[in-house]
């Protein structure tokens, strides 16, 4: 009984193990992005530098808070030093010296000191360091957050494209060799040359190999999905939606208004100013003096042996409390040249910033434009594709007629083919430019209706 119960033990553990690893997902567009904002490694550092920063702002505000540190001192002398009294003062001869050794063996020292800032520019000046600096972290975060979902939301449409892809082929390589197979059928009754049967084979070996192609880029794509999402790279996913769902123009986003705050990159080139702003701030604020306080309590005791746990042991109390006030006088021009190369340091930063917000306008001006030519380019190749369908199934009907020559079909089904793919890389595009779009307006729970 007991080996059954072990076998059955390691038999459901291995079945658990088993299960787990073979989890599988399957997530709409919006489903993916909230999961991968949750467990995408980057996103989750994000959210690890805002904690820093909270404790590190904490770790500010307690240098100034009260401060109280013990110490227990012990000192056993084994050799005591001797000092040289005049004998004179014992009764002997003048100008002689009589050795003395003053004091116990052994001493125990138990205190407490508790310290206190009581002025300090500097102090003040972190403070608002610290908070500068955790903003910065969110804004961090934030800006972290957008890539993530702009990551997200590309790998969720490059694995549509590359299965949308392999659907085709697919339907053309079933077109491809039914007329392949009666073609020969027609060589081997002699009325035709077996040259037309030739460049079908041609043809659907190219597209058979673009096939392959296809697969292994569908799986590719795959495997970066899930690595955007902080999945194992081999997790079974399924994807939901379409890429007709994904590839719906954001036309209310072009026309919308454009606010230059709204902008991530511009709140963290504003948090950076303003931590320049603070270092200047610092720089001259060393200047000022600065207070701080003490109280220290403790208790001493001395033998000549090791009496200090004995509860008979007496012990002598002593306190102290005292201010210490700091004034700088003079740094041999040190300090300006500090004051001076913070104030080069907040020039730059104001200059970034401009420089950061007409970066943002051009960045908002190319992903508008950049978007638009996407639909415009999509609706194009949607035209050509109708054409080129007439056209291919023309030359399909000739051949098939006997009037047309198989290089006039084949030449139409290349140019089917490659339309159809530019087809499915035009609505990729849609998705991708409103993606960027989204992106530069801060606006990641938007969805086009």
């Amino acid at each position: 009984m007991k080996y059954i119960r072990t076998t059955l033990l390691l038999v459901l553990l291995s079945s658990y193990g088993y299960g787990q690893q073979q989890r599988s997902y399957q997530f709409t567009l919006e489903e993916a992005v909230t999961f991968a904002l949750d467990s995408n490694r980057t996103a989750i550092n994000a959210r690890r530098d805002i904690a820093k920063a909270i404790k590190q702002k904490w770790e500010t505000t307690a240098t100034g808070l009260p401060q109280i540190n013990g110490a227990v001192d012990y000192q056993n002398q084994i050799i005591q030093p001797t000092s040289f009294i005049p004998a004179e003062f014992f009764g002997g001869e003048p100008g002689t010296f009589q050795p003395v050794v003053f004091g116990v063996k052994q001493n125990a020292t138990i205190g407490a000191t508790l310290n206190q800032l009581i002025f300090d520019g500097s102090y003040l000046v972190g403070l608002q360091a610290a908070k500068t600096f955790l903003a910065f972290s969110e804004n961090a975060n934030e800006k972290t957050q957008l890539e993530v979902r702009k990551g997200v939301i590309n790998a969720y449409g490059g694995v549509l494209i590359a299965r949308e892809s392999v659907a085709i082929i697919d339907r053309n390589l079933a077109t491809l060799k039914k007329n392949l197979e009666e073609t020969k059928i027609i060589v081997e009754n002699g009325l035709t040359e077996a040259e037309d049967a030739e460049q079908l084979e041609l043809t659907y070996q190219q597209l058979q190999n673009q096939r392959d192609n296809a697969q292994r880029m569908e799986d590719i794509a795959l495997q970066m999905f899930n690595n955007a999402l902080g999945l194992d790279i081999d997790t079974k996913t399924t994807l939901t939606q379409s890429l007709e769902d994904l590839a719906t123009p954001a036309l209310d986003l072009m026309a919308g208004n454009f606010s230059v705050d709204n902008n991530v990159d511009w709140k963290i080139a504003t948090n950076l100013t303003e931590q320049r702003e603070l270092e200047l701030k610092l720089e001259k604020s060393r200047a000022l003096p600065s207070l701080a306080g003490f109280v220290s309590l403790g208790t001493q005791t001395g033998a000549n042996d090791f009496v200090f746990l004995d509860s008979n042991t007496r012990w002598f109390a002593q306190s102290i409390a005292g201010v210490s006030l700091n004034v700088p006088i003079f740094s041999s021009g040190m300090r300006n040249a500090k004051t001076a190369k913070a104030k080069i340091a907040l020039e730059q930063a104001t200059s970034d910033l401009e420089n950061t917000i007409q970066q943002i306008e051009l960045a908002f001006a190319k992903a508008k434009n950049d978007h638009e030519f996407a639909i415009n380019t999509f609706q194009n190749k949607k035209d050509n594709l109708a054409l080129a369908e007439r056209i291919e199934n023309k030359n399909r009907i000739k051949f098939q007629e006997g009037v047309g020559s198989s290089f006039d079909l084949r030449q139409a089904q290349t140019q089917l083919y490659g339309i159809q793919q530019e087809v499915l890389q035009s609505m990729l595009n849609i998705v991708t430019t409103k993606a960027e779009l989204e992106t530069v307006l801060n606006t990641p729970n938007y969805s086009s209706k």
